[in-house]
């Protein structure tokens, strides 16, 4: 069963609608431990202190805010727990937009929300009013004991909630802000266009899958007699384009004569087991 991250109720006008929320995505990958090559011992680290030339416990620690090189200014976690926004049961509806308006560079964590059963004809009065009008909600909620800006919005049969970034975490990067606009011929465009289309298809998650992460498990396997080695994957070398057309050109053709790929097995076993431990 999955564990819920927050309870609580959606405040629209005065309908309040009970709900929790569900994390609905997280990173996936391979982790590996640090151990001692010689003797196969999982290492452990220790906090140094230069000054005191000694080992320190993690209950000598406190949080230091740097002033200037050498110098910092020291705060506990109980002065920054005295801080944090006080938990809260509601998130409020601030307003409603159009969803083509807030850019996706904005998202940052995404959770499914699953109205109690006193509050599923209120949800689904919100899901139905927000698809109808295509729009999703901009809410306020106390989240991980921080207030976040959220976005609410209408997926499959329920409603999923995307806490976004504040502005001022959105990068300023001047290499990106001032590139130069560089003119392209018609022709050029046209083309790029044609292969563009060549590519062109419907959206299907499920034929894209992680490459590096079976040959990582693939690897596991082999070293436990439990599968061959993986091949050991050619370093592509990219040549510069100096003809753009003719570049194209090949490309549309390649991809032609391509035969439609096939999403790679993952390995079983390592599969099996992580299922197994979860």
């Amino acid at each position: 069963m999955a564990s819920t991250v927050w309870k609580g109720y959606i405040s629209f006008g005065l309908i309040s609608v009970p709900i929790r929320l569900y994390v609905a995505a997280r990173e996936h990958h391979i982790s590996f431990h640090q151990v001692h090559a010689v003797c196969g011992t999982r290492i452990r680290q220790q906090l140094y202190c230069p000054h005191c030339e000694r080992v320190v416990e993690r209950s000598e620690l406190v949080k230091g805010y740097p002033v200037s090189k050498d110098e910092f200014v020291q705060v506990t976690n109980e002065e920054l727990k005295g801080l944090e926004a006080q938990s809260s049961e509601t998130m409020e509806i601030l307003q409603f937009v159009k969803l083509q308006e807030v850019d996706p560079l904005y998202f940052q964590t995404s959770y499914f929300s699953v109205a109690e059963e006193a509050g599923r004809r209120g949800y689904a009065l919100i899901r139905r009013g927000m698809e109808h009008l295509d729009v999703g909600a901009i809410a306020k909620i106390t989240l991980h004991q921080r207030e976040q800006i959220a976005m609410i919005r209408p997926y499959e049969q329920g409603l999923v909630l995307h806490t976004l970034y504040y502005p001022e975490e959105i990068r300023a990067v001047a290499e990106f802000e001032n590139q130069p606009e560089v003119e392209t011929k018609k022709a050029e465009t046209e083309l790029a266009e044609q292969f563009m289309k060549q590519l062109t298809g419907d959206f299907d998650p499920e034929q894209y899958k992680d490459e590096y992460e079976a040959r990582v498990e693939q690897l596991i396997e082999s070293k436990q007699g439990e599968a061959p080695a993986p091949a050991r994957q050619p370093k592509k070398k990219m040549a510069p384009v100096i003809d753009l057309m003719e570049a194209l050109k090949k490309s549309m053709a390649q991809q032609e004569k391509a035969p439609p790929k096939k999403p790679p097995q993952r390995a079983m076993a390592v599969a099996h087991r992580r299922k197994k431990a979860s």
